[in-house]
């Protein structure tokens, strides 16, 4: 619904003139995340300052029958922060402060619109860190990573958001706000926390997180090695595993998405190898070269041509830049793509490959791979003109093959982004109707309206008409046809 002049007055009342966007023009910037495919502009955009502001936002919605969208930095991936049907799109980038440190229980309170990056940046004089390091870390923040779980390279070691997040406060549907964990290493309890995160706004809204830190490892050696065959270094990461090595980090680009990169930055990639191999292992300093030593022999024995170890910190922050660029550099050869970050077991991480290439060709499109390769998560880009709505519907109808594809070698549809909108259809072919109603049924204790980022993850919630409309009357009861042999009964727990 369109807001009127008064309801925009109320806004302000409650956050300032500052503190609301309503024109057209600034509309538009927040029609969709950095998945571009589903864009719709919000009724507005309200950008509070503390929880307080959010708990009177919330109620205020609640009383207009106003669906509320939680947004970070837009560097979603999968469509999450699109209000599909209009309302508020709750920005948290205001709420961008660490509220407080405790060095000596290595733990800090921050808010959710504070940069991912920034936060170990300022833990550095301390020499302590926040684990998570995403691609998108410079830009995305720290709650849009509590939303999706998001992981990065670093995740093989140290596990994705959800290990190092010990309490949150968020606000419910109701404008409540409420503590789930806190600073203990455990809570006693339901572990309620679990829920939220990577619940993508759908369940309640973060606006404070209490994150574990991490000491700097007192060493870190990063090292490359390049290879004539995707196989061979693919092969290199499951004998590194198998060999009871885990780094911290390892890394595969593809030939074409190494050629990119280096067209790019410059920074002595070998294009013309068909993949290279990013490895890095931190801990104690004396265990790095013995580590490193073994993990180049390993790599030898897969064929590696060869390899190069970054010889300072100047060094290893560069081969960083080339893998964490890469996303950024597909947008220099195509005006559109799309991402999948499907996961397969390691071992089956070359067959994948080659039907990710297989499928896209099939269609008369170009694909690229970089990814997670230490824990199986694929990033495939499947590249298309954005003008053409024939080549958008065939590459979404590529990564949704790319997707089934990992549901049959025993994967999943999403190591790290989300599922939103994009991976929305794909869910009922990883869960049966028993587990997508019970889903429902624990968001529907969380918000019984379905008014916080309505629609997203569950496939009741599908982009056409029906499925929209579905989602409005609760996609519990839409759902419940469907379910009807699993005898789903009873009130929403």
């Amino acid at each position: 619904m369109a807001l009127t002049e008064r309801d925009l007055a109320e806004l302000r009342a409650l956050l300032g003139e500052d503190g609301v966007v309503a024109s057209e023009a600034a509309l538009f910037t927040y029609e969709a995340d950095a998945l571009t495919m589903e864009r719709r502009p919000p009724d507005a955009v309200v950008l509070p300052r503390s929880t307080d502001e959010v708990c009177a936002l919330v109620r205020w919605a609640r009383a207009k029958n106003l669906p509320v969208v939680p947004r970070g930095a837009g560097t979603g991936l999968a469509g999450g922060a699109t209000t599909e049907q209009g309302g508020l799109s709750l920005s948290l980038n205001r709420m961008d402060q660490v509220l407080r440190v405790d060095e000596p229980r290595m733990f800090a309170w921050v808010q959710p619109g504070l940069v991912n990056l920034w936060l170990s940046q300022q833990l550095a004089p301390k020499k302590l860190y926040f684990a998570p390091d995403p691609a998108s870390q410079q830009v995305s923040t720290i709650g849009g990573n509590v939303a999706t779980n998001a992981g990065g390279p670093h995740c093989l070691k140290y596990g994705v958001t959800f290990n190092h997040v010990l309490g949150v406060v968020v606000v419910l549907a109701d404008g409540t706000a409420v503590t789930l964990g806190g600073e203990a290493p455990d809570s006693p309890g339901l572990d309620l926390l679990s829920v939220i995160s990577g619940s993508e706004g759908t369940c309640a809204i973060v606006t404070e997180i209490c994150v574990r830190l991490l000491p700097v490892p007192e060493g870190v050696k990063t090292l490359l090695f390049d290879f004539d065959s995707v196989e061979d270094a693919c092969r290199t990461v499951s004998r590194v595993i198998a060999g009871g090595i885990v780094p911290a980090a390892m890394e595969i680009m593809d030939q074409h998405t190494t050629a990119l990169v280096e067209d790019w930055l410059h920074i002595g990639l070998p294009t013309d190898a068909a993949a290279v191999l990013l490895i890095e292992v931190d801990g104690p300093a004396v265990t790095l070269e013995p580590q490193a030593q073994r993990i180049a022999a390993l790599a030898r024995e897969q064929h590696a041509r060869s390899e190069r170890i970054a010889k300072d910190a100047d060094e290893r922050l560069l081969l960083w830049k080339g893998r964490k660029s890469a996303f950024g550099a597909y947008g220099r050869l195509a005006s559109g793509f799309t991402i999948m970050d499907g996961v397969v077991p390691r071992t089956r991480l070359a067959e994948a490959l080659t039907n990710v290439y297989k499928f896209a060709a099939e269609k008369g499109l170009d694909a690229g791979n970089v990814f997670h390769a230490g824990d199986g998560n694929l990033h495939p880009h499947v590249l298309f003109d954005a003008s053409d709505p024939a080549g958008h519907a065939a590459a979404l109808e590529v990564s949704h093959r790319i997707l089934r594809m990992c549901i049959e070698y025993g994967g999943t549809i999403s190591g790290e982004h989300g599922v939103g909108i994009e991976k929305r259809p794909m869910m009922s072919e990883l869960f049966t109707a028993d587990d997508l109603a019970v889903m429902d049924r624990v968001r529907g204790a969380f918000d019984p309206d379905r008014r916080l980022n309505p629609g997203k993850i569950l496939p009741g919630g599908a982009g056409c008409g029906e499925g929209v409309e579905a989602a409005k009357r609760g996609s519990f009861e839409a759902m419940r046809g469907s379910a009807a042999n699993a005898n789903v009964e009873g009130p929403w727990i």
